[in-house]
């Protein structure tokens, strides 16, 4: 980072979120407490390493900001008129992420005490700057959210995935002891999935897993949760559901993937698929290993039996 000559330019300025519908007479004094400097590309403004005394403000060029790495994928870029550093400039830390010029870049900056100072110049500026952190907050939020759901999801089936069952049956599970209701889990194993793949290929495999996963999904109640397990296996858990009743849930499932001989797929028309399905029901205390395991032991018993069928 190296000094910049930069001539003062009120209108400009004026045109950044920061200082919206400031009074003209204290941005021009605010102006004199700015110092402007150049930035190469690759060079580092901000880091969780270092303590921030400064809020920067952007005139030209374009930075961009990273959270927990810079080998990560850039959480947002700050162009001209935008402001870096004004969490850890208010509360005297260290920043929460990294801020890199991507390319030459000139930004004002300006000390923390300085800003103080202007504060009790221009209430205006410290609502703009108070909006500012409130649109900070609010897409960190959305980033937080995405993750999670991201985190929770199979890419490819968009079902939730093992991650996500143990958090829901956590809840489930405690729910229907609570209340005194049964809970039930279908643990299903696409048939012959490998010889599937050896004939068709991998993405046609891909494709049979989307056709089980969609035509299941569809035929469930809102409280029910399908989640893929692994591989070509899923499970599903039915609360509020006794055994028989389960029984006759995975029968209407089974039948239903039996009743599809063939699908249209972006490869062509491709076979279809069967599953063999383990039932279980949660006992007193399972954790959620214990009832994994009984569906897993009846779904054994399944494929024993000849497949493309129910056991349990």
């Amino acid at each position: 980072m190296k000094s910049a000559h930069w001539q003062e330019d009120l209108q400009q300025i004026k045109q950044a979120r920061l200082f919206q519908k400031v009074a003209a007479s204290s941005l021009k004094q605010s102006l004199k407490a700015f110092r402007a400097w150049d930035l190469e590309p690759g060079e580092i403004i901000l880091s969780p390493f270092n303590r921030n005394k400064y809020l920067y403000l952007v005139l030209k060029g374009q930075l961009k900001v990273y959270l927990g790495s810079l080998d990560n994928q850039a959480m947002s870029t700050l162009g001209p008129g935008e402001c870096a550093g004004e969490i850890s400039f208010i509360d005297n830390d260290h920043p929460s992420a990294y801020v890199v010029a991507t390319e030459p870049t000139t930004v004002l900056r300006l000390h923390r005490q300085a800003l103080v100072n202007l504060f009790q110049q221009s209430p205006q500026l410290m609502q703009n700057l108070l909006e500012l952190l409130c649109e900070r907050v609010r897409q960190g939020n959305r980033i937080i959210l995405d993750t999670e759901q991201n985190a929770n999801v199979d890419t490819l089936t968009g079902l939730f995935n093992r991650r996500w069952l143990e958090h829901i049956y956590d809840r489930e599970s405690t729910r229907c002891a609570y209340n005194n209701e049964p809970l039930c889990m279908l643990m299903m194993d696409v048939d012959h999935f490998k010889d599937y793949n050896d004939q068709h290929g991998h993405l046609a495999g891909d494709y049979a897993l989307c056709l089980v996963a969609h035509t299941l999904r569809n035929q469930l109640r809102p409280k029910d949760s399908m989640s893929r397990f692994g591989g070509e296996e899923f499970v599903i858990l039915l609360p509020e559901i006794g055994l028989d009743e389960a029984r006759s849930i995975g029968e209407r499932l089974r039948q239903s993937l039996e009743q599809v001989p063939s699908f249209y797929s972006p490869v062509g028309v491709l076979p279809g698929v069967t599953i063999s399905i383990g039932l279980s029901q949660m006992l007193p205390g399972d954790t959620l290993q214990c009832l994994i395991a009984r569906a897993d032991r009846a779904l054994y018993q399944a494929k024993q039996l000849g497949r493309n069928r129910l056991f349990g």
